[in-house]
């Protein structure tokens, strides 16, 4: 594609029209890392953090979100989601998480924004839920790594 598809012939900002494509199965998997202190990642791998299972709120926040992509970027399609997952992978020796998320659907567009939604929003409650003892955590890596369906078919990025 080398073209803003978001935009016009007069330049003005508008929603894609997707009423005559083709209704396929679409699925996209995004990821991204928290980056955190040693003693954070800690509270939150012995479950002892004040406010609950910090990964389990964070999926189930992330999960929420998917389901409301369009109510946050603008130009976005409101999609039936069939499917979302949220998994996440302690790393001790980097002091992290990573999150990966996979969005799935019947339909005239893709769910690529929705994966990446996913995954934003699932780091972003971990930033919340522990923030009071670690400000300093940084979200980082946060991509799109798969995608297929449609007519573009399937993409993936290079490593």
């Amino acid at each position: 594609m080398s073209e803003l598809t978001h935009f016009n012939q007069n330049g003005d900002a508008h929603m894609v029209d997707v009423g005559d494509k083709a209704s396929t199965h679409r699925t996209a998997i995004a990821e991204g890392t928290i980056v955190m202190q040693a003693k954070t990642l800690s509270l939150i791998m012995q479950g002892g953090h004040k406010k609950g299972d910090v990964l389990g709120i964070a999926r189930i926040a992330g999960i929420m979100a998917s389901k409301r992509t369009a109510d946050l970027i603008p130009l976005c399609h409101p999609l039936p989601l069939t499917h979302v997952e949220v998994n996440f992978e302690i790393d001790t020796d980097g002091g992290c998480i990573h999150c990966q998320a996979k969005t799935e659907t019947h339909g005239q567009t893709g769910v690529e924004m929705e994966a990446l939604t996913t995954v934003q929003i699932s780091l972003l409650t971990i930033y919340d839920m522990c923030k009071a003892i670690d400000r300093g955590m940084v979200m980082t890596d946060i991509g799109l790594i798969h995608k297929s369906g449609g007519k573009s078919g399937s993409w993936g990025r290079k490593k």
